[in-house]
């Protein structure tokens, strides 16, 4: 039995012995383009006695981002806020799923003094799922957008927002906050996403990326590859999202936290990321960032001004 297999039995527990099973069995080796040196220097410890100072988390490292050093180091990190467990359990995340606690009410002001310390001209903010909250966190995001901008006038604000179960008037709450960049991941192509991604359908992220548009946001999404699914897949995703209204995309390797979370199908060669970006503006996205470390907020602040 192949781990799709698995999933669609209903066999959906991380630590079921079957999936680990299959898991172990499926394990690829890591081509060379994917190895990174690590290392710690001044700006790495500075940017981490910030973090940790604040009390924040950061998805640069519950999501054991392999570009976390990189990032550190040049004084850039993208704040995760509403918590650090998150009330889905996406088979590819490594970010804890569970219970939330409450909402801590100084973390929109402890995240804009963060900014502050890091002089940060291009901030990024996502946040876990709340489905628990009345509000899926909307409010939440707007005080922290908002303490932003008190403490940091001059700063561009980038935010990665959960799809609020395609709730408009939600969306609309975010949106109303100026954002400078709103992004929704749509992670995946439609015939995958129903087997790695939890709760998240591929019409309500469609739904919730339009109405983001809709609001006149400049919007963007992000993808992986390397879960199985086709090139004709990856471009039909693209054509989607050109139909409502996303402008950016970020298409990167997916890369296996843990042996009990989705197993990698195929490293993808450089060659196809440069092709997929390629088709990608040739499509009419106005920006694309694509290549085998690239994540959502893989050096957006380059982006973001390029």
């Amino acid at each position: 039995m192949d781990i799709q297999s698995l999933y669609s039995s209903g066999k959906n527990d991380k630590s079921d012995s079957d999936v680990e099973n299959v898991f172990q069995k499926s394990h690829l080796k890591k081509p060379d383009w994917l190895k990174i040196k690590l290392g710690v220097t001044d700006k790495f410890t500075h940017t981490k006695n910030i973090v940790d100072s604040h009390h924040l988390h950061t998805i640069c490292s519950s999501g054991r981002c392999p570009n976390m050093g990189e990032c550190w180091d040049r004084g850039t990190a993208t704040f995760m806020i509403g918590g650090e467990i998150c009330t889905r359990s996406c088979k590819f995340c490594n970010t804890l799923t569970g219970r939330p606690l409450p909402l801590n009410e100084l973390e929109p002001k402890n995240v804009a003094q963060s900014v502050k310390l890091m002089k940060l001209k291009h901030a990024v903010i996502t946040s876990v799922d709340r489905d628990d909250l009345s509000d899926l966190g909307a409010n939440h995001w707007v005080q922290t957008i908002e303490s932003i901008r008190r403490e940091n006038p001059d700063t561009t604000i980038e935010i990665l927002v959960p799809d609020f179960q395609g709730r408009e008037e939600l969306i609309d709450l975010v949106c109303n906050s100026k954002p400078d960049v709103m992004s929704h991941n749509m992670e995946t192509v439609s015939r995958l996403t129903p087997i790695v991604r939890s709760a998240a359908r591929y019409d309500i992220s469609l739904k919730t990326l339009n109405r983001i548009a809709e609001n006149g946001v400049y919007s963007k999404s992000g993808i992986m590859v390397g879960l199985g699914e086709t090139q004709e897949e990856v471009l039909l995703l693209m054509d989607d999202l050109i139909a409502v209204g996303c402008k950016s995309l970020t298409i990167g390797q997916y890369l296996q936290p843990s042996r009990k979370h989705y197993p990698v199908k195929e490293y993808i060669h450089p060659d196809i990321f440069n092709y997929y970006k390629e088709e990608a503006l040739r499509k009419g996205f106005s920006k694309v960032v694509s290549g085998p470390l690239v994540r959502s907020s893989y050096h957006a602040d380059i982006s973001f001004s390029s």
